[in-house]
């Protein structure tokens, strides 16, 4: 079972790479990229998420945004909404993404959670599979280290990035 779970990864690691044409036109200088993540609603990042446990749904929603400064280096922003139930309120992050080789994102990011008021570092590192020139699939790994006493803590999310 492990050998074909590999053997799978790889085999989609080297379609997204072919598709990439080695970071294209997508991550180059002047171009713009808006991206959606899904996740888990844990630290008041700007994603799309829907939790719903002993009867009590909470849920978020957010966009990320960004502007190639350089190729492949993008400052981005992101703006997001959460309600937990008995708490609600807006979330957002400012960062940096870098994309090694144009098809490996790594990202790091102020994000603060107007709800708690606590704030985190981001560190992200995932893969972009270009499906096409505007748009791409990013699994990713985040690690989120809390500013303000409380314990860091990993995610996994998938983003959907529009580029132009």
């Amino acid at each position: 079972m492990k050998k074909m779970f590999f053997l799978a990864f790889f085999a989609i690691c080297g379609l997204g790479t072919a598709n990439a044409q080695d970071g294209g036109n997508q991550t180059s200088k002047g171009n713009w990229v808006i991206e959606a993540n899904t996740g888990a609603k844990t630290t008041g990042n700007t994603m799309f998420s829907l939790v719903s446990s002993n009867g009590t749904t909470t849920w978020s929603l957010g966009f990320d945004g960004g502007y190639f400064i350089s190729d492949n280096f993008a400052i981005k922003g992101g703006l997001g909404y959460a309600d937990l139930g008995l708490l609600d309120g807006l979330n957002y992050k400012i960062g940096a993404e870098y994309y090694l080789n144009g098809t490996f994102p790594v990202s790091v990011d102020f994000t603060r959670d107007s709800m708690t008021e606590m704030n985190w570092l981001g560190l992200q590192a995932g893969y972009a599979w270009f499906l096409s020139d505007h748009v791409s699939v990013k699994p990713a790994l985040r690690y989120n280290l809390g500013l303000d006493d409380q314990d860091g803590l990993f995610q996994a999310v998938i983003g959907f990035a529009l580029y132009f």
